[in-house]
């Protein structure tokens, strides 16, 4: 064991600790500011949810805000609390090289160490930013073999994100910060064989509450391995392939993994993205003039019983990660394309409504969950599917996604983007408190505190 790290890690932790110092550049503002907007949404949407309630039950008081209700708990179960509920329903942002969700733990730890440290809304800003960062640059180094070998790198990487977050508001040095790294290299945790359980936002949650855990020690002196991301580090040890050159932090003007975020149209995982676009295109294609599904009522259009067979023509990632055939509940409805495929089909739509534990029962889209057929193949890309549709009475229908919905290809606009972050926190907040968060999280650059932002989080008084 060291007292200090150097080379790789020092490095490292200089470039983003030098980021967060100095003004964000427009670009790299707008897409933190984005990537904030749309996590702090699916930490509202899930604030009263079976799971954050458990966690709740077992949280000590103190003066961390979670957002979407009027509790407050001490810092270490904020970061698990709200790190689990930013990424409990699976519509958090995704960085679709890596596949990491990094706003989740971002958020939590710069919620959990906010009432101490007291920060401007710009340190709060570019300190989420770098956080968000330092995953991707991590998910990038060790990607794809990381998650080939069934790490779930959101959980793995988010504890260092966290780690950087913290040590940003809580005034560390780089060496400072450098120590953090080495301690959250001892505290990676999650795999993907979660995935359908609880468990799986539950590794954004402790990825927050380590990476603050961390920050805190380092703070206090406690050191770890010396130089954790170098050669023969932490690294080495979570993937079989690591290029440690695509770490470094862009010079200044280029431009930030950060700006390459997405936002999920749909609360499960994102590469059924695609197919569930092709579904709904579809229903639009099929569907008779004045037949649009109706997800309130148990009625479905007529041309559904005439569907004798479905092919999905996707990414081997899908089958993969989303090969469930007939999910018994909702939450492991989110990691079943065929699930997505058929509500989409059938509804015409795959909110959070579709993906609840009444649909995933549903009869009819259990009978069109087995009509689908998952073929694999490395020549369709992440962000494209072909759904092929054959008819009893007619000739197949075929419908090609090019690009998924909000990917970088076809990104959601910042309108497309109020409107989910308002149906996310309209049912707990009430339907102006979009706007109030948006207003707050555009201000915080100049901004003197984070007053207006914590506000705007919490229910209204009456």
């Amino acid at each position: 064991m060291s007292s200090t790290t150097a080379d790789t890690t020092a490095d490292f932790c200089a470039a983003m600790l030098g980021a967060a110092a100095r003004p964000l550049p427009p670009d790299v503002s707008h897409a933190a500011r984005r990537t904030l907007r749309n996590v702090i949404g699916t930490a509202i949407g899930a604030s009263r949810s079976p799971a954050v309630n458990v966690l709740l039950g077992q949280a000590a008081a103190g003066a961390v805000l979670v957002p979407g209700l009027a509790r407050t708990v001490d810092p270490y179960w904020g970061a698990l609390v709200i790190g689990t509920a930013a990424h409990l329903d699976d519509f958090d942002d995704t960085h679709l090289a890596t596949v990491i969700h990094c706003g989740a733990s971002a958020l939590a730890a710069a919620l959990s160490v906010a009432p101490e440290t007291a920060p401007s809304g710009g340190m709060f800003l570019a300190a989420f930013a770098v956080g968000c960062e330092t995953q991707l640059r991590i998910g990038n180094a060790i990607s794809p073999a990381h998650y080939d070998q069934g790490w779930h790198i959101t959980g793995t990487c988010g504890v260092f994100g966290a780690a950087v977050t913290a040590s940003v508001l809580l005034g560390l040095d780089v060496e400072g910060c450098a120590r953090a790294l080495s301690l959250a290299s001892v505290m990676t945790a999650g795999h993907r064989e979660a995935f359908g359980s609880m468990t799986k936002p539950l590794h954004a949650g402790k990825a927050a509450a380590n990476g603050v855990l961390a920050a805190r020690l380092a703070a206090g002196g406690l050191s770890g391995p010396s130089d954790p991301m170098g050669p023969g580090g932490v690294l080495d040890v979570l993937a079989s392939s690591v290029d440690r050159s695509k770490l470094a932090l862009p010079a200044p003007g280029a431009s930030w993994e950060l700006e390459l975020n997405t936002f999920k149209t749909y609360p499960c995982g994102v590469v059924a993205h695609p197919a569930i676009d092709a579904a709904i295109d579809a229903a639009v294609l099929l569907s008779k003039e004045g037949e649009a599904p109706d997800p309130r009522s148990g009625a479905f259009p007529s041309w559904l019983a005439d569907v004798s067979e479905i092919s999905l023509s996707c990414n081997p990632l899908v089958p993969e990660l989303m090969g469930i055939a007939q999910p018994e509940d909702g939450l492991r409805s989110r990691f079943s394309a065929r699930h997505g495929v058929s509500v989409g089909l059938r509804y015409g739509r795959a909110g959070l409504a579709e993906f609840s534990d009444a649909v995933a029962a549903d009869p009819e889209v259990a009978r069109l969950r087995d009509l689908i057929t998952l073929r694999p193949d490395g020549e369709v890309a992440r962000d494209a599917a072909v759904l092929r549709i054959g008819l009893r009475s007619a000739e197949p229908v075929e419908v090609r996604a090019e690009h998924v919905r909000g990917s970088v290809a076809r990104p959601l606009t910042d309108e497309e983007l109020q409107d989910k972050v308002r149906a996310l926190v309209a049912p707990t907040l009430g339907p102006e408190a979009a706007d109030r968060i948006r207003a707050a999280v555009d201000s915080l650059p100049e901004a003197p505190d984070i007053s207006e932002l914590s506000a705007a989080l919490r229910p209204e008084t009456p």
